[in-house]
């Protein structure tokens, strides 16, 4: 068991396993309740963090994704020391990720092995990718005994500002009164991991024409996937993509009935957030990185050549994402509906 009463995890750089890695967090605390936690992760990470109870505080990391700068990690970790951290959990495996902890001093430091850390980590282990076959147990089996039993994963579950919701609801002019259903088009990692917008305004007619809302949430760059799937003159079928922060995309999905989405940060995201999630897998694998909820619909055809994980479809037909219809997403969003509780 963990005895360390001051921790310090140096986290990942994707929101979806930011919010994965919060399985860990919710471990840690049941193990040792008055455990510590503190979280070295990057800036936009910030808001995430503060809705994970389990997080005593986060510590910004002042540099770059995939930037060396050694001086600014050896400030970094000086000025840590002061806090006299009894243990380390380095969840990323690049030597860099291992550095701070390293130069902070912290007696004990546990990741996986790779990239040459021997002499950065304390307690090195061995990633069997085999019994190891999700990211969340990853991130568990570092927070165990060597060779204990891993358990089941807690689930994400984010905090929610009522206070911020009502001022979204107010300032976007939303109603949730019926619950909407969300709609989460983009994925940064690439359009691969993208269902055709097509199919999406397919489903949000559909969705519209039994009454309920639709949100369709995402970053800037998601704008324009937002306009074509709003279409023209589309009463209640609301585009929000880049007019929220990613704190109020969580009070946002925490509104809604249903989120139908991408395998995308924000699709773990609203898994953490109480609604039912549809999650479509195409050059992915939903054994891999499926949204950690009770509550799930996995859309996903299984085709010989998927999962490939490459960003664009390398055989160009991309038949893993398009030939899954819109009326096999829309039968798995009306019965959500209608049996709102489990997963089938």
């Amino acid at each position: 068991m963990l005895n360390a009463q001051k921790l310090l995890v140096v986290g990942p750089s994707w929101i979806g396993d930011m919010v994965m890695a919060q399985s860990l967090f919710k471990l840690l605390r049941q193990r040792e309740p008055e455990i510590g936690i503190d979280v070295l992760a990057p800036a936009w990470s910030e808001p995430l963090l503060d809705r994970m109870p389990e997080v005593r505080r986060s510590i910004t990391m002042p540099i770059g994704h995939g930037e060396l700068a050694l001086a600014k990690r050896f400030a970094l970790g000086r000025r840590l020391r002061d806090e006299q951290y009894q243990r380390a959990i380095v969840l990323p495996r690049s030597l860099k990720s291992a550095l701070v902890p390293f130069l902070a001093s912290i007696p004990v430091r546990t990741g996986f092995k790779g990239e040459w850390r021997y002499g950065l980590l304390t307690d090195i282990r061995r990633l069997d990718k085999v019994s190891l076959d999700q990211t969340v147990k990853r991130f568990l089996a570092l927070g165990v005994e060597p060779g204990e039993s891993l358990p089941p994963p807690p689930l994400p579950a984010l905090r929610v500002d009522e206070t911020n919701r009502a001022g979204l609801l107010q300032r976007l002019k939303l109603t949730a009164d019926p619950a909407p259903v969300a709609l989460m088009p983009g994925a940064s990692f690439g359009p691969s991991k993208c269902w055709p917008l097509e199919h999406y305004a397919e489903l949000a007619r559909h969705v519209r024409a039994q009454g309920r809302p639709v949100w369709v949430l995402g970053g800037e760059q998601d704008q324009a996937a937002g306009e074509l799937i709003q279409g023209e003159n589309a009463s209640g079928i609301h585009n929000l993509c880049g007019l929220t922060r990613l704190e109020d995309t969580v009070d946002l999905l925490s509104l809604a009935a249903v989120t139908v989405t991408n395998d995308s940060g924000l699709m773990h995201v609203a898994a953490a957030t109480a609604n039912h999630v549809v999650a479509i897998f195409g050059s992915t694998s939903p054994e891999f990185t499926p949204p950690l909820t009770e509550h799930k619909t996995i859309q996903y055809l299984g085709l010989d050549c998927s999962p490939c994980f490459e960003r664009v479809c390398p055989l160009g037909h991309f038949r893993c994402m398009k030939d899954i219809s819109p009326a096999a997403v829309t039968a798995a969003v009306d019965a959500a509906l209608t049996t709102p509780d489990g997963e089938y």
